[in-house]
């Protein structure tokens, strides 16, 4: 009688520990699959420069991938845009720019062109890229502020800057009225532990012609 009870004990006990190692390594699978599979676009940015003050409207293909908007996304962005790129909303508040981040719609592997960049490397080479691109000081500035400590954290960089297609396929960009120049910038990058080679990206200088929006942000490489 003794050891049967004996025997059940050490079987609940067994069983309770089996409970919980299942328990830490499904939510270490639910962990994994929702940050290291699903790809983000983070921080794209858009700026609107007219020639004249002007009302406009901006709609995103897929709202149902964001994830963070602001000012808030209500089925489009309303928005009056003055010469100096100042954006005031219906409630007559401010903004520089508008903010959006989403899941992406498709996975994005690592492709045979772009740039291997070195840590120390790393201030120049954005300076160097984001001009050909076709962002401003102030534009460049900000999106190396944000990009710079994440870049930083390894010794060398896989970084690629997509094409408008490529970003169109992920979330393109419905302007009312259509901008004279649209500059849409989408750096894709992945951490790596030692160099490698690949086939250098070659990237079209943009040239700013008149009324012009411009967006920035990035995305990481599964």
């Amino acid at each position: 009688m003794n050891n049967n009870k004996k025997n059940n004990t050490t079987l609940n006990v067994l069983l309770i520990i089996l409970n919980v190692v299942l328990f830490i390594f499904l939510l270490f699978v639910y962990s994994w699959s929702d940050r290291g599979c699903l790809i983000y676009e983070h921080k794209p940015i858009i700026y609107i420069y007219p020639k004249e003050d002007i009302n406009v409207k901006i709609k995103l293909s897929h709202p149902e991938n964001l994830t963070t908007t602001y000012p808030k996304y209500e089925n489009e962005w309303n928005v009056i845009a003055r010469k100096d790129g100042t954006l005031i909303d219906k409630n007559n508040k401010k903004y520089y720019a508008l903010y959006w981040e989403s899941k992406n719609n498709k996975s994005n592997p690592m492709k045979e062109d772009g740039f291997v960049v070195q840590k120390e490397n790393i201030i120049d080479f954005l300076e160097e890229k984001l001009e050909i691109l076709g962002l401003n000081y102030k534009e460049s500035n900000e999106f190396i502020m944000y990009w710079l400590p994440i870049l930083e954290k390894s010794e060398y960089n896989y970084i690629r800057f997509q094409t408008m297609e490529e970003i169109n396929e992920n979330m393109e960009l419905s302007i009312d009225p259509k901008p004279d120049t649209l500059i849409r910038v989408r750096m894709e990058y992945k951490p790596l532990e030692q160099e490698i080679k690949v086939k250098e990206q070659k990237l079209t200088p943009v040239e700013r012609q008149g009324y012009t929006v411009v967006e920035w942000g990035g995305t990481n490489i599964n």
